[in-house]
């Protein structure tokens, strides 16, 4: 009988410690599966600087994933759509304009970089040596195009009408002292067509497409510390319903801090300016 009674309780031991690794089993897995996902729309393929941000927030269990877009449009309506979460490939300008045309609720989470429009030329060195009648090219859509414009006003080269606000085009230049001849192109044309005109006005992504550097290569170029380049920072949007939740402001944290801020640095070179 007390050989039965051992045995019994031996019995009970076994099932009770099983019972204790399968609990602590299941509450591993609950660990592994309460991982949150946030997803991530770009415009085009991934960079290092948004890497990193992925592999620092996976060290707090979130799951930064990718959503590749290769357009402009799509970006903003998928946030709106609820096809992804955030997204991260447009200037504050930009954005502005196309919540207001759209009537979407997204909103401005934060600030990233600045990608600075410059001037470059294959025929003079320096803006000053520009002749009466020279011929600038300028993008041909009203966002770019706009600025173009105002970044020669910066350069005294123009002068545009103050009431046609960050969007000028055109037909609002008032002050033209050298006469310039102001085309319009198609912005990714603009590179090929540089021997064809004395300077042109080139955004940054282009530039960069086209083997520029805009630091190194350009004639003039945007001053970040200009209080008017603050629209064209580039940023990270939201929508409305979840730009409060844990996960989504981390990922706006993790972006602005000084590691990121030296990545963007090293890796860009200038082509691109933290401004957080």
């Amino acid at each position: 009988m007390k050989v039965l009674r051992i045995l019994k309780v031996i019995i009970v031991l076994v099932l009770l410690t099983i019972g204790f690794i399968g609990c602590q089993k299941s509450s591993d897995n609950s660990v592994n599966t309460d991982k949150k996902v946030v997803r991530l729309g770009i415009n085009g393929d991934e960079n290092v600087i948004w890497e990193n941000v992925r592999d620092q927030l996976a060290k707090e269990n979130i799951e930064l994933k990718f959503i590749n877009f290769a357009d402009y449009i799509r970006p903003n309506l998928a946030l709106q759509d609820k096809e992804i979460d955030i997204n991260a490939f447009q200037t504050e300008i930009y954005f502005d304009n196309f919540k207001k045309e759209h009537k979407l609720s997204i909103v401005n989470l934060g600030y990233t970089v600045l990608a600075p429009m410059g001037v470059y030329s294959k025929k003079i060195t320096d803006l000053s040596q520009l002749k009466d009648g020279a011929t600038i090219a300028i993008p041909n859509d009203s966002s770019n195009g706009g600025r173009a414009l105002l970044l020669l006003q910066d350069a005294e080269l123009i002068k545009v009408n103050q009431d046609s606000g960050s969007f000028p085009r055109v037909k609002d230049i008032i002050e033209n002292p050298k006469n310039l001849k102001i085309v319009e192109l198609v912005a990714t044309q603009i590179p090929r067509s540089i021997e064809d005109v004395d300077a042109a006005a080139i955004n940054n992504g282009v530039a960069v497409q086209a083997g520029y550097s805009p630091l190194a290569d350009s004639i003039y170029i945007e001053n970040f510390k200009n209080e008017r380049l603050k629209s064209y920072f580039n940023i990270i949007a939201s929508r409305e319903d979840n730009q409060n939740n844990p996960e989504i402001k981390r990922v706006l944290e993790v972006y602005q801090t000084s590691e990121n801020k030296k990545i963007i640095d090293d890796y860009y070179k200038g082509s691109s300016i933290a401004v957080f």
